[in-house]
């Protein structure tokens, strides 16, 4: 009977901690790319993926976990034209109060010594709150609760390179308890453009925002806001 509880809590662990949910495969230019699945990652194939070790949220923006999940490395990487198409594909996702974000980040040689450091995080995509109230369900996160899909465009103008996406979703539906979910994948961008943002819209990852930015900690079922503004830089279009 011991044992058949332990089971049965573990079992319940397990199903609370996968209920959040995350990146579980990619469509790019028409092919697909698995991610990781199930609570034990490790076990997964061989993915375009940065390895994360469990579906929990992140949660300060401070934390190195932000980042990638917590993922360091994957075995492949997808080419993709400049221009082209990335889906995110969620097998499950609950909450629909939050931003999407998507960003990517130029390495300067190959994928194993790229860690995503300094001031060259840059969104290409975000969805936040489109109308009022708060606590409605015109967020980004609520189109990926509907669809378990994002899909964004490469800026055509982007310079050909290696890059990680990183797709983030901020679930903001517990007040002042921000949520973060973030996967990183290898990409090949190929192309003639040479564009690459500057300024205003490059950020480091964690710290893009402090803790206390009113995108980041925010009460949506309290507050009185009628506007909303993801944290972090403005979208780069190329």
């Amino acid at each position: 009977m011991l044992f058949t509880s332990a089971v049965a809590a573990v079992a319940l662990l397990a199903t609370q901690a996968s209920a959040h949910g995350a990146v579980t495969s990619y469509v790019i230019d028409g092919t697909t790319y698995p991610g990781y699945e199930g609570f034990a990652p490790a076990t997964s194939p061989k993915t375009i993926q940065r390895q994360w070790p469990d579906y929990n949220p992140t949660m300060t923006v401070t934390d190195k976990k932000v980042m990638c999940n917590g993922g360091t490395s994957a075995d492949l990487s997808a080419p993709v034209k400049a221009g082209g198409k990335v889906k995110a594909i969620w097998k499950q996702w609950t909450h629909a109060q939050g931003p999407v974000m998507v960003w990517m980040y130029k390495c300067a040689g190959d994928f194993k010594s790229c860690d995503g450091s300094g001031k060259k995080w840059f969104k290409i995509d975000q969805k936040g709150m489109t109308a009022p109230p708060l606590s409605g369900t015109a967020w980004g996160t609520n189109d990926v609760l509907k669809n378990l899909y994002w899909e964004s465009t490469i800026p055509s103008s982007l310079a050909a390179g290696n890059y990680l996406i990183r797709h983030e979703l901020l679930a903001l539906h517990q007040a002042n308890t921000p949520q973060f979910y973030a996967e990183c994948a290898q990409l090949q961008v190929t192309g003639s453009g040479s564009g690459s943002p500057s300024g205003d819209y490059l950020a480091t990852i964690p710290g893009y925002a402090s803790q206390s930015d009113p995108g980041i900690t925010v009460d949506t079922y309290g507050s009185k806001a009628t506007t909303y503004t993801p944290p972090g830089p403005k979208v780069w279009t190329g």
